[in-house]
């Protein structure tokens, strides 16, 4: 009989890893309660438990590969890695064969090789999705199909002399994006948000008379798509995807605050009219307002990735600031010591609001 369990049709392998993770704390918190002398639940109840617990855990073993263990859990890191740097490998051993053999090819066979290659790569993609519980080889596989698509545009577009365009950046997000959502791969999430982000920046740029490769000389052109990233996982439900949500935010605040922190201390690529002070001015506010405000949205609805992103720009900003201020104008120990102060003043404000936060919770639990 199949089992279906709460939240599994939204998240699939990450619930069921949840699911196994949080059966291995009640266990343990259980135990733990007995060294402390409580007295242990009714013995059919807690048969019971164990053996829904168990048929769970065997179902979910063999459906998703879950680790049931701290050993199997750490094994599964490693699998991570050895399966990030085989893609690499994989990419980068299609794009040496391309290289040493392309020359020798007629053209109707480069084509062929391309499309092949390209559309090859996505098919055993989902042949192996489906028959890999574990997602290792999956992953691996649309990593290389990545690279195949990539590879497959750009050498087509040398192949018939296409002018480079930023119209190739929205193929190869379109792809990676759906790569990783199909897959549950968030480093290709990452390549499909760098593609998107691209295309948005020198589509911005071109509306404002700029060659498109240009579009890094104006830092602004990346707000909208700060805006777009930010507002994805609040207009669609990333639930079925862990960190995703995390993913996208992390990628807008940046987007945000990395044009801001350069336009903060060299106002020579804004659009704004005026003087490069008063330009560096205006964006030295608009530093420290967007991080604190990010700072006071992450921690008030619980984004753990929104507040160390926030601080992390907060100090950045601030740093930059004592270095305009004070660097010329006082030792350089009493520069690191006004530095490690403001940090400790910090830490003080972030406890006080934990311990606001906690009693909070306390009051309305």
């Amino acid at each position: 009989m199949t089992r279906h369990y709460e939240g599994e049709a939204e998240t699939g392998r990450s619930a069921a890893q949840r699911r196994a993770d949080a059966i291995a704390g009640f266990r343990s918190e259980l135990d733990r309660l007995g060294e402390e002398g409580l007295p242990a639940p009714d013995a059919a109840w807690l048969r019971a438990v164990r053996g829904h617990h168990d048929a769970l855990l065997i179902d979910l073993a063999r459906r998703y590969d879950i680790d049931r263990s701290a050993d199997a859990r750490r094994l599964s890191l490693g699998m991570r890695i050895v399966s990030f740097l085989g893609a690499v490998a994989m990419a980068a051993a299609v794009y040496f064969v391309f290289q040493r053999f392309w020359g020798l090819l007629p053209t109707a066979a480069q084509v062929i090789v391309l499309l092949g290659a390209s559309i090859g790569s996505l098919i055993g993609c989902w042949l192996i999705g489906r028959r890999d519980a574990s997602g290792y080889f999956t992953k691996l596989a649309a990593l290389v199909a990545f690279a195949c698509f990539v590879l497959n545009v750009s050498l087509l577009g040398e192949l018939f002399n296409i002018s480079p365009s930023d119209r190739a950046l929205l193929p190869w997000a379109a792809l990676a994006l759906l790569l990783a959502y199909a897959c549950e791969l968030r480093l290709l999430l990452v390549a499909g948000i760098a593609c998107l982000a691209g295309f948005i920046a020198a589509r911005t740029g071109t509306f404002g008379g700029m060659y498109w490769l240009d579009f890094g000389a104006r830092p602004e052109n990346f707000f909208p798509a700060a805006l777009l990233f930010l507002l994805v996982p609040q207009f669609l439900d990333q639930r079925a995807y862990a960190g995703f949500a995390a993913t996208w935010r992390i990628a807008g605040l940046l987007c945000l605050l990395l044009p801001v922190l350069l336009l903060a201390n060299w106002a020579w690529g804004s659009y704004l009219p005026g003087s490069a002070r008063s330009i560096e001015r205006v964006y030295q506010i608009a530093g420290f307002a967007f991080s604190a405000g990010a700072i006071w949205l992450g921690i008030r609805r619980g984004w753990g990735e929104v507040v160390n992103t926030g601080v992390t720009f907060f100090f950045l900003f601030l740093y930059t600031r004592f270095f305009d201020w004070w660097w010329d104008a006082v030792p350089k120990y009493l520069f690191f010591l006004l530095i490690a102060a403001t940090a400790v003043l910090m830490l003080f404000v972030f406890a006080r609001l934990r311990r606001a936060m906690a009693a909070a919770a306390q009051v309305h639990p």
